[in-house]
């Protein structure tokens, strides 16, 4: 039997966690990795250890332990659950840590529109105890859109996993879990 990993694609509020928690819900003997976690227990508890530059090579760590961890001492269906957005970040997820032979690879794109997601953060009640420098989500979601011309920073395309599946819209919730949880129903 093959495990499933279920990789999710898109920027902030697009609906990437909730999504991925319903689906854990759902899908027997599944487990949500999402980074937004290891940053909070870091930043509260760990916050002098941070870099005080560049990438969170610390929450990188702790992430990538957890991840080993799980592929190596359990058989969960493994649901990753950030905002993936570079292809060669991707790449190296699909290539080498979930390679081809080993899982069924699945990429949920989260494509909502720029305003409904500034409309969202605008309200969002979420706690920024995740953040090492942006102060609000109104940040995070404008860092996202400048990177967005940045070269790497590209939406999923079909062939990149073994499935792509977009959500567009919340209402396409539903159907693709219960995708997801057929390919699973298949896969074993």
């Amino acid at each position: 039997m093959k495990r499933l990993v279920i990789i999710t694609v898109g920027k902030t509020h697009s609906g990437k966690s909730t999504f991925a928690g319903v689906l854990e819900k759902r899908l027997n003997n599944s487990l949500v990795m999402d980074q937004d976690n290891h940053a909070e227990f870091i930043n509260t508890y760990y916050n002098k250890l941070q870099p005080k530059k560049g990438p969170n090579t610390l929450k990188h760590d702790i992430s990538h332990l957890i991840v080993n961890y799980a592929i190596e001492h359990t058989d969960f269906h493994l649901i990753i659950c950030n905002s993936n957005r570079s292809r060669k970040g991707r790449m190296y997820l699909l290539e080498q840590l979930y390679p081809k032979h080993k899982f069924v690879r699945i990429l949920v794109h989260f494509d909502s529109p720029d305003h409904v997601l500034h409309t969202r953060v605008v309200q969002s009640q979420r706690s920024t105890n995740v953040f090492r420098f942006a102060s609000n989500f109104e940040e995070v979601l404008a860092r996202q859109q400048e990177d967005s011309l940045i070269e790497d920073v590209t939406d999923p395309v079909e062939r990149e996993a073994d499935h792509l599946f977009v959500v567009k819209d919340n209402n396409e919730v539903d159907s693709v879990i219960q995708r997801i949880l057929h390919i699973a129903q298949y896969s074993s």
